[in-house]
């Protein structure tokens, strides 16, 4: 009968007191949705990884800070994200491509090809709305929907309150659903 694998509480407490190999668990407990954080504020699959390796290492360095019993992923993908998007904004590029990475859907039955070329087609009218939207009103849809985070990851993720994210993402939806000319969600 095999141990079950430690919890993130217990992670964290270990990589706390300079456990390197519990750090290394939550790096990979954690890598792919960081990654795709990453590069939907990046907007580049370089600046992407080069966000997510930091955000790694800023939050190895600010464990000492991080609030004990607090949730990490939440706390972590805020990291990521700040890094990616500051390197956004020094590179001053658009989210269209991994706007569409984050949103690839994979289904369990193949549809027919007129049913896959519409559905295509509907993805990609409203991927490119999302675009089109400021980042406030993009970041909190991609969080709440592409990454299916909760209400309270999505706030702690942006740094904001969960009223915020309710209010924002209502909001959002509002000037994406004009965007599209159909109803979204």
């Amino acid at each position: 009968m095999g141990s079950r694998p430690p919890d993130e509480e217990t992670l964290v407490s270990r990589a706390r007191r300079g456990d390197t190999n519990a750090y290394e668990e939550l790096v990979r407990m954690h890598q792919g949705i960081a990654f795709r954080v990453a590069l939907v504020a990046a907007g580049d699959r370089a600046d992407a990884e080069e966000a997510v390796q930091d955000g790694f290492v800023k939050a190895y360095r600010a464990l000492g800070r991080f609030r004990e019993g607090a949730p990490f992923r939440p706390w972590l993908l805020r990291i990521v994200a700040n890094e990616a998007r500051n390197r956004r904004r020094s590179t001053n590029r658009r989210a269209g491509l991994p706007l569409r990475a984050a949103a690839a859907v994979s289904g369990d039955a193949a549809p027919s090809p007129e049913t896959a070329a519409l559905a295509q087609e509907r993805r990609d009218r409203l991927l490119d709305a999302l675009g089109r939207l400021d980042e406030r009103d993009r970041d909190v849809l991609v969080h709440r929907f592409l990454l299916d985070l909760g209400e309270d990851e999505a706030a702690a993720a942006l740094g904001v309150r969960r009223g915020t994210v309710k209010s924002r993402t209502s909001r959002a939806l509002e000037r994406l659903r004009a965007l599209v000319g159909e109803e979204v969600a």
